[in-house]
């Protein structure tokens, strides 16, 4: 980053100008606290899973309205960050941020209390709605400091930190059930939100000045978006983005039946296959940020992150159709942990090459991001089981197909070989 810009991202983190290995610290300390920000969420998604069941019986309700928990967690982060993100364009970083995390830890004490399926159910959504405030504000504030190059190296960053929560985030919630009930994990997560929301308030200061925010109410930020999706480079990377999670989507929902009922691994090797893959993609994305970046062109990496996405995703529908003969776990999980890796070169580089074309609302651009990839996400997901537990065709067509439309998004949309608008 030319110096200007070192001085002006050290007076948005602190106010006044400072020395540089002050301003390294500084640096080091706002990424671990957006880094907290983007990995409240999936800790919020996925400590819990292990204590579904235990909350079916607690609350006397039927499995499938249990799982609605998380469909409304889901929803509402997906939903929140429509709103959140304007409000961070008009007001600032700080004031939005704090409130959302305000509301998500009350809303987290609230589900430790409910006393029914239904109550849970809705203060779920209201934890959703309130922890987007993370996720769209951490990638809105890496714009306000970086550009270019730095910003993708530090979205590379993020990934570290983030992607290791989905990975422990189990494995805290079975810690957590072995002293306590499923109340617990609620308790655990509001206490969690309270340290983030009391380091936010005292580390994290206002990175968007007055002179850069955005004015008028609701019809100016629908506006404002609209005017981003009308951006054909934008709204070409925000797809190729949103595609790429959906077929990571499918993998999460459809490899524990793939893994365990299919290929008849134990719970222990899913875990084990599991964590791979996510270090797989955590690798790759620090490759990413500290060896290409800079020194290959970002849609070069993207393009090249894409297409073994797509070719990871075809052999894996070669295998699951035998047109290899039967197959083992081997082969399947092989497949499997490169696709995963190869996002940790498309997630970074999507939103860092899509937030470049937004300086003037980055927190709008965040929050179509940010839904996008959760909606997507969403509606591939389901498809995945159409067929049943005892296939892995489906996950292979769903991830084949998101692959390809997002390539084809890229290509046709962001023409990376072209000079950018």
């Amino acid at each position: 980053m030319p110096e200007s810009g070192q001085k002006a991202t050290r007076e948005h983190i602190t106010g006044t100008p400072v020395a540089v290995p002050a301003a390294r610290r500084a640096s080091l300390l706002v990424t671990l606290v957006l880094g907290g920000l983007t990995a409240l969420p999936p800790l919020s998604m996925d400590m819990y899973l292990p204590a579904l069941p235990e909350v079916t019986r607690s609350l006397t309700a039927p499995a499938a309205t249990v799982q609605l928990t998380l469909t409304a967690c889901l929803a509402g982060m997906a939903l929140g960050q429509l709103v959140v993100g304007p409000m961070s364009d008009k007001w600032g970083r700080r004031r939005p941020l704090l409130a959302g995390m305000v509301v998500y830890v009350l809303a987290t004490a609230v589900c430790a209390f409910a006393p029914s399926a239904e109550l849970l159910i809705a203060f779920r959504l209201l934890q959703g709605l309130a922890g987007a405030a993370g996720i769209v504000i951490a990638r809105a504030v890496v714009r306000d400091l970086y550009d270019g190059v730095e910003m993708a190296r530090f979205f590379s960053t993020l990934m570290l930190i983030s992607g290791v929560a989905p990975v422990i985030a189990p494995v805290i919630g079975g810690q957590i059930l072995r002293i306590t009930d499923w109340r617990g994990v609620f308790h655990v997560l509001a206490v969690i939100g309270v340290l983030l929301t009391l380091v936010v308030w005292r580390f994290l200061h206002e990175t968007l000045p007055p002179e850069r925010r955005q004015e008028g109410g609701v019809g100016q930020a629908l506006r404002t978006m609209r005017g981003l999706l009308a951006d054909r480079v934008f709204t070409g990377y925000m797809l190729a983005g949103g595609l790429a999670f959906a077929a990571l989507f499918a993998y999460i929902s459809a490899s524990p039946f793939v893994v365990q009922e299919i290929y008849g691994a134990s719970p222990q090797t899913f875990s084990l296959l599991f964590g791979l893959n996510s270090i797989g993609l955590v690798a790759v994305g620090q490759i990413n940020g500290k060896l290409l970046v800079g020194r290959v062109s970002l849609d070069k990496a993207l393009g090249f992150g894409l297409s073994v996405i797509l070719l990871a995703a075809t052999a894996l529908l070669l295998m699951t159709t035998g047109v290899f003969g039967e197959v083992g776990l081997v082969p399947v999980a092989a497949g499997l942990f490169v696709l995963m890796s190869a996002m940790g070169l498309a997630m970074p580089n999507t939103n860092a090459q899509a937030l470049m074309r937004t300086p003037h609302a980055a927190g709008s651009a965040s929050a179509l991001l940010g839904t996008s990839s959760f909606l997507i996400g969403a509606i591939a997901s389901p498809l995945v089981g159409i067929a049943g537990e005892r296939t892995a065709v489906p996950m292979a067509v769903v991830q084949l197909a998101c692959a390809a439309a997002s390539l084809t998004c890229f290509l046709l949309l962001c023409r990376p070989w072209r000079p950018t608008p």
